[in-house]
């Protein structure tokens, strides 16, 4: 005998809530297999939960395509400072400028080194005390400005991407607190689904265990069949086109759920520099 099975997957979970509200929509309340107090809490929870579910995809969908864009960015910026920094070791060993023109810029005075420039806080740092640096420079030491780049053409650079980076953090934001809300609810979505098959099936109850399923299937519950159940079925068939709908449905669920964790995790990492 095939076993019900609960929804594992928050596209599966919303699928369920949404079947029963179609149902409710299509059957008198006085023939409706759930009650009215759980058709109350179908229509409160679901379309929230929707909300959320398509907040996080859409967050998700954007921040990944955004951070190609700030890839690129990321990688002029750093190259411009990269170059900044390298004219400026060339100009003090030129003795155009004095080595102790390195302190203005967050250097040791006899470090020639070029600065780590591997994060984006690496980045942020480093393009921030260049522009700020060359500007106290000229003022306290006078002479002529870096040029090749000068710090006016790494600005222009460094800003956009700035403003990349603080896109992307909005939509880290915006990600984030649609996971949060979606963990949150997921007890409750689970709660409702059990209470409302429940239901579904105790309507039924006083059919055959086969016409019970069919009439529950119609409400969206799920039924699985084991495999030696399946194979020693005389309804072979039927069980066979219902486990391969079961899988399809599942592994496209999955796969969903899968794409979301991955970007999400990258979403975190990023968050995290």
């Amino acid at each position: 005998m095939p076993y019900r099975r609960l929804p594992n997957t928050d596209n599966a979970r919303l699928r369920a809530l949404k079947k029963a509200i179609e149902m409710a929509e299509k059957i008198p309340s006085h023939e409706l297999a759930f009650s009215f107090q759980t058709h109350q809490k179908l229509k409160s929870i679901a379309p929230y939960f929707e909300q959320m579910l398509l907040q996080q995809k859409q967050a998700m969908a954007i921040q990944a395509a955004k951070s190609k864009e700030l890839a690129a960015l990321a990688k002029k910026a750093r190259m411009y400072i990269s170059h900044f920094y390298q004219v400026l070791n060339f100009a003090i060993m030129r003795n155009e400028i004095p080595a102790s023109a390195r302190k203005f810029f967050g250097l040791k005075e006899n470090d020639c080194k070029i600065p780590n420039l591997l994060t984006d806080k690496d980045i942020v740092y480093w393009g921030e005390q260049l522009i700020k640096g060359e500007k106290e420079r000229l003022t306290k030491m006078g002479g002529n400005p870096i040029t090749n780049p000068t710090a006016a053409v790494v600005k222009v650079r460094y800003d956009q991407y700035l403003e990349a980076l603080y896109q992307q953090k909005i939509y880290q934001k915006s990600t984030r607190y649609a996971t949060d809300k979606i963990a949150e609810l997921r007890a409750n979505v689970d709660s409702l689904i059990l209470e409302l098959w429940n239901e579904v099936e105790q309507h039924f109850s006083h059919l055959d265990e086969e016409a019970k399923r069919n009439a529950s299937i119609e409400y969206g519950v799920v039924y699985v069949w084991r495999p030696y159940e399946r194979e020693n079925s005389q309804d072979d068939e039927f069980a066979t086109e219902q486990e391969i709908f079961e899988s399809i449905s599942n592994n496209r669920a999955n796969i969903d759920t899968y794409e979301e964790e991955n970007q999400l995790q990258y979403a975190i990492s990023f968050s995290g520099n």
